[in-house]
């Protein structure tokens, strides 16, 4: 192992998430509670997805995540990348890191969209109200 205790974190539209990576005995907690438990299930498979692929390195490690923010698979979204992010720092194996890429990018890299904000004369970022000539 390379460092004792890792922060990282993860974005997904107004999600974060919180991962901190410490050397255990392969415990994986969101808010508190086991990942196993973890409601809905969709999203829990999301999730687990890092785990799969890390899943020599994940034997010896405790990770915690914290998120909030949201909607659940936005929460889901921004578990994995900063469960992933955590575990490249962690283990400083470039074979986990390319794993990961070719799994899919969005697993180290945040997605960085927002809403577009509203303009005037409009209902939202695109709309506008209907003109009228008669």
């Amino acid at each position: 192992m390379v460092k004792k205790v890792v922060n990282a974190s993860g974005k997904r539209k107004t999600a974060v998430a919180r991962a901190t990576v410490q050397k255990g005995t392969g415990l994986i907690r969101i808010n508190k509670k086991p990942v196993e438990l973890y409601e809905p299930e969709i999203a829990r498979w999301k999730i687990l997805e890092p785990i799969k692929i890390a899943d020599k390195h994940i034997d010896n490690v405790n990770i915690d995540v914290n998120v909030n923010g949201g909607g659940f698979m936005s929460q889901a979204s921004a578990v994995r990348t900063a469960i992933a992010k955590g575990l490249v720092d962690f283990t400083g194996d470039p074979s986990l890191k390319i794993a990961f890429l070719d799994h899919d990018r969005s697993l180290l890299v945040s997605d960085s969209r927002r809403k577009e904000s509203k303009k005037p004369l409009g209902r939202g970022a695109r709309k506008k109200r209907q003109k009228s000539y008669r």
